[in-house]
């Protein structure tokens, strides 16, 4: 007998030319998905933040050293800069060659610097405008200051601007019958206690609280009452309407002796675009623990509030306001919580990409594999279409041929052990029709 060839299959485990078609594509899809991720990823947040404050031992300067304790309890060191107050903290912040990331802005000056360019992350005190003076008699009217000597403040801090903005709504200009005089803070009272300037603009921004209470507290000195303010506020809607009740300064001298209205802007905690979303949220926080208790001014809870007055409150902080900070950080530590936080930006689009696709891989893999088994039996079925008519013997000879051809590609075809029984069955048909046409032609002879 004669050694007859057997054929053996080429079957492996696993298809890789059709694995590599399958999951190639995917693969390129889950780069590119991460690649776009991590291109518009926000970088890891800082550790430090710049702020531009007021002069020292200002309220401004003061409430910023209590932000800086706070931050420094999550591992955020918060960089102080000084300065004149509102004003110079505004040009700071609408500097891009400026480096500084937040800072404290009274309201009433935002035509000064690019309102369009900066973020606010909410209204966090008022700052009330304090006019001192000295005459025998109480006046009514800023106007009746006209003729004096008045202190307004130094450049750059928000009280000159609003004391020239108050002063030239009652007719009084540099320039005119007044003399304006570049003195603030301990300055200022100096000059009024001495008798050297009639009147004095007082603000947070620029002056300390102890000035102030020690200029309530001088024998000689009055605090103006703007009965006019209801007119105030109107005219100017960046200003809010306070009243003072009676002894509500000082209850043993019944300071002040009945109620007294002042005029206040909001101070706003203003902060550049680039300010990174965490940092944004613990700036707030650190705000609501300085400002949200209930003082002589305001109500408990009242700030920070996210008001748009000026500047436009950053989505950020308002998405803070409605639900707080997010999970990882306000439950973990800062560099981890930023950590956690990156990942988790790239792992929700990945996972939006991977959960379908571990679905549909798999399937499309095993089309491909079924798809080469369907394709050997429609060129079976065509061939059995031909040889089930009237045929010659040349024509049955290449019929089988053409069928000795299947099964090579069969055989020599590389297919997974998955689909054995699939390609075991599929020889078996090619033996059927191959018996056919033989028998056939066995009866054409006969």
């Amino acid at each position: 007998m004669q050694n007859r060839f057997i054929p053996r299959f080429k079957i492996s485990r696993i298809s890789w030319r059709d694995a590599a078609l399958t999951v190639g594509p995917f693969v390129l899809l889950v780069l590119l998905v991460l690649w776009i991720t991590l291109h518009f990823i926000r970088p890891a947040p800082p550790s430090t933040i710049v702020l531009t404050s007021g002069a020292e031992g200002s309220m401004f300067g003061v409430y910023a050293g209590r932000y800086a304790k706070i931050l420094a309890r999550q591992g955020v060191t918060l960089k102080i800069l000084p300065s004149q107050g509102s004003l110079e903290n505004l040009k700071r912040l609408s500097d891009a060659h400026f480096r500084v990331d937040a800072g404290f802005v009274q309201g009433g000056i935002a035509s000064l610097g690019d309102a369009n360019y900066l973020m606010s992350l909410g209204s966090v005190f008022y700052v009330p405008v304090l006019v001192f003076y000295r005459a025998p008699q109480p006046i009514k009217l800023l106007s009746e200051l006209d003729g004096k000597r008045i202190a307004i403040g130094r450049e750059g801090s928000g009280a000159r601007v609003l004391a020239e903005t108050l002063l030239k709504a009652n007719g009084i200009e540099a320039g005119g019958k007044s003399k304006l005089v570049d003195l603030e803070g301990k300055a200022a009272q100096d000059a009024l206690v001495k008798g050297q300037v009639d009147a004095a603009f007082v603000m947070g921004d620029s002056a300390t609280p102890a000035t102030m209470r020690d200029l309530i507290h001088t024998s000689g000195i009055r605090l103006f009452d703007f009965v006019q303010g209801d007119a105030y506020v109107g005219r100017f809607r960046y200003l809010t309407k306070l009243e003072l009740p009676p002894g509500s300064l000082d209850l043993g001298h019944n300071t002040p002796a009945q109620t007294l209205t002042m005029v206040a802007p909001t101070v706003e905690l203003i902060a550049r675009p680039g300010l990174h979303p965490a940092l944004s949220d613990m700036l707030i926080q650190a705000a609501q623990e300085v400002h949200g208790r209930a003082t002589l001014l305001q109500k408990a809870g009242e700030f920070p509030a996210p008001l748009e007055h000026e500047y436009r409150v950053s989505d950020d902080a308002q998405r803070y306001y409605k639900s707080g900070k997010s999970f990882a950080y306000k439950h973990l530590p800062f560099w981890l919580a930023s950590l956690v936080d990156r990942i988790l930006i790239v792992l929700v689009p990945l996972a939006v990409v991977l959960i379908p696709g571990l679905k549909v891989v798999p399937a499309l893999y095993k089309w491909r594999i079924n798809a080469r088994i369907y394709r050997r039996y429609g060129e079976l079925m065509a061939l059995e279409r031909v040889a089930f008519g009237q045929t010659t013997a040349e024509q049955r000879a290449d019929l089988l041929k053409r069928l000795d051809e299947i099964d090579q590609r069969i055989i020599t075809g590389k297919l997974p052990a998955s689909v054995a029984e699939q390609v075991y069955v599929l020889r078996q048909h090619v033996h059927f029709v191959r018996n056919r046409i033989v028998a056939q032609g066995t009866t054409a002879k006969a």
